[in-house]
């Protein structure tokens, strides 16, 4: 088998770059047979996965940023024979959706995940918005609202990563959004409509590197988990974040939760911050549509992990 190893050099504050050694080291002991390029500019992990050819297994080694392109890359590629699988040795700050596609956190035992290669498939979703009237696909999930604003005020942070870049942000969020726009949520299995803080439309489970936005979610279950967030006062925020940290936010008045496998979104009042795996789908918006594909992309991942 080919392999195709794509690195982001700059992911978790240069961690991709400092990890190289580590990863060709374990791959040269196993005798894979792989090519390593740098990404060199936003985009660019997109353009290489669309154009790769000859390779059974395309590997991300960044952060979900880098994960989401590569995903795309793949999916959207006319390449000639058959589509390749994916991997991802997470080195970027959150690592939420190799978190949630059962990979392993460190670049050790996430190559020796690779080398066993044991594969499913899984499920991604396809969102329309703004900044991709054409769609964009998401292995995580999509944030709306109050966690778009929170990845967003994170981007922004040169003196944290991690999950802490996203606890600050999210304290500081607190202040920033926290009037809810009314909107309208339509579904196959019906319609809802309220003053809506967030509404998480995850096919994983957790997103800005520790906020479990939906525990039970299932990637290869064939629905989205959404996690529904009303209207609260402002000092009630903070205790409500503190249970996403931990996925106890279940039964909390402010919070229902729905699946289905497809949603459209429209602002009644106000409008709709949203991304997508990190990748800003609009930050004013009127309306956005998200629709899950069963069963479209072949996994490499631990069995048991996380099923």
């Amino acid at each position: 088998m080919k392999y195709y190893l794509i690195v982001n050099p700059i992911s978790g504050r240069g961690h991709g770059e400092r990890s190289i050694p580590e990863i060709e080291a374990q791959f040269k002991a196993a005798g894979l047979d792989y090519q390593l390029t740098r990404t060199e500019y936003p985009g660019h992990a997109l353009k290489l996965a669309r154009e790769a050819e000859g390779c059974d297994v395309i590997i991300s080694a960044g952060g979900d940023g880098t994960s989401n392109e590569i995903l795309n890359g793949i999916l959207e590629s006319k390449r000639n024979g058959s589509q390749p699988a994916m991997a991802i040795i997470p080195v970027g700050r959150g690592n939420d959706l190799a978190y949630s596609m059962g990979i392993p956190a460190t670049v050790t035992d996430a190559c020796k995940c690779i080398v066993e290669d044991q594969r499913r498939r899984v499920d991604v979703g396809r969102v329309y918005g703004d900044n991709f009237p054409e769609g964009r696909y998401f292995g995580n999930g999509v944030g709306v609202g109050f966690d778009a604003v929170v990845g967003f005020e994170s981007l922004k942070m040169k003196w944290l990563t991690g999950f802490a870049s996203y606890i600050v942000a999210a304290g500081k969020t607190t202040l920033l959004y926290f009037k809810a726009p009314r909107l309208k949520l339509v579904t196959p299995e019906g319609d809802h409509t309220g003053e809506y803080l967030m509404v998480s439309i995850m096919n994983g489970i957790r997103m800005g590197g520790g906020f479990y936005m939906a525990p039970e979610s299932k990637p290869a279950d064939g629905k989205l988990d959404l996690c529904v967030v009303n209207q609260v006062r402002r000092r009630e925020l903070l205790p409500l974040i503190g249970k996403f940290t931990k996925g106890t936010q279940k039964g909390d008045r402010a919070v229902n939760f729905l699946r289905t496998s497809q949603v459209e979104i429209h602002a009644i009042e106000g409008s709709i911050p949203a991304h997508a795996d990190g990748e800003t789908v609009c930050e004013k918006g009127s309306s956005i549509r998200i629709e899950l594909h069963p069963q479209k992309l072949e996994m490499i991942y631990q069995p048991g992990l996380r099923d």
